[in-house]
């Protein structure tokens, strides 16, 4: 979603070496900047950094201070110094209405443009100068060969500016601004192969961050459902600050690295694992609830949560259902951290 009206299937052929981006993910907790380079069909990463965010400059996923994530970009620009500046973004799903509409698939893409303007009271429940809107042009409709399905997303202006205002003050250029659901389902195929999926198999993909999970459900190479929760990888981190007197900083760096005292793994620990396995467990439930299926093919995982030795295993056992953890690109050597 671009000024006006842009392409959401512009959002980033990194295949294409001109159309090269720094990915740049703005989460509650820090922002991650990530360079990828084509190899062969799939990516690798040439490099990538992590900066925590003060807190509450992000909250649910809104920011709230635009110049204090500016400045953690600048400081993860200036330690990476990668040697592009344009950059893509995403907005959450919550924040986008999509729609599905049929137009005649003769119009072209300024005529549709401008169609879409003149009616896009119909389907946006905001003014139109309010908020940032694309299309995509989809198959054609099985109703009606002459006409085209367009999916047409749009945005709360202001959700969309303080991620570009964001990167500017970073030192970045905004070229994209995406949606989550939609990265993620194009990153989907790059996991497909891994775990040898069939043609119409579900794939339940699960991203637990430090606040929120959300619930990517692939049908197809589409999502059919998404859903955000707030749960997430704080409420350990929390308990080990609070158990051991750390603060949020060494607590992190305590889990990652070891050293925790042994009632960690057995008091600390293990329960978290459980309470993972419970809500990846209820928000399926939602999923099975509001829709005609009962069972998911596959379960992903993602997130900073995922890589919890153990865990994909005791969500497979619990669940009876394949997991794995996502991991779509394959690592270069020379990593920042």
């Amino acid at each position: 979603m671009l000024e006006k009206l842009g392409k959401i299937g512009a959002f980033a052929s990194l295949g294409k070496k001109s159309n090269t981006l720094l990915g740049v993910d703005i989460s509650s907790t820090s922002v991650k900047l990530l360079q990828l380079s084509p190899s062969g069909n799939k990516y690798k990463v040439e490099n990538y950094i992590i900066r925590p965010l003060p807190a509450n400059a992000v909250v649910e996923k809104n920011i709230s201070d635009i110049d204090a994530v500016g400045e953690c970009i600048s400081q993860a620009v200036n330690i990476l110094r990668p040697a592009l500046k344009d950059a893509a973004v995403a907005v959450a799903g919550s924040a986008v209405i999509t729609k599905t509409i049929e137009m005649n698939a003769g119009l072209t893409d300024t005529e549709m443009e401008n169609q879409i303007v003149v009616e896009a009271d119909q389907y946006i429940p905001y003014p139109l100068d309010e908020v940032a809107i694309d299309f995509e042009r989809q198959d054609l409709s099985e109703r009606n060969p002459d006409m085209v399905e367009v999916l047409l997303a749009a945005c709360r202006r202001e959700n969309m500016d303080s991620r570009v205002t964001a990167l500017e003050i970073g030192g970045l250029i905004a070229k994209v601004v995406d949606i989550e659901a939609y990265a993620i389902e194009r990153a989907f195929t790059l996991l497909s192969e891994q775990i040898g999926l069939q043609d119409e198999q579900t794939v339940a993909i699960v991203d637990i961050g430090s606040i929120m999970t959300t619930l990517n459900v692939i049908f197809e190479g589409r999502t059919i459902y998404t859903r955000e929760q707030m749960f997430g990888g704080n409420a350990l981190s929390e308990e080990v600050q609070r158990r051991f007197g750390l603060s949020a900083v060494e607590a992190e760096q305590a889990m990652k690295r070891g050293g925790l005292p042994d009632e960690y793994e057995f008091e600390i620990l293990t329960p978290f694992k459980d309470t993972v396995v419970q809500q990846v467990s209820q928000t399926l439930q939602f999923f099975f609830s509001s829709s005609h299926y009962n069972e998911v093919d596959h379960i992903l995982l993602a997130g900073g949560v995922a890589a919890i030795e153990g865990l994909a295993e005791q969500v497979q056992e619990a669940l009876s259902t394949p997991v794995r953890i996502a991991n779509p690109v394959k690592l270069h050597p020379k990593v920042t951290h």
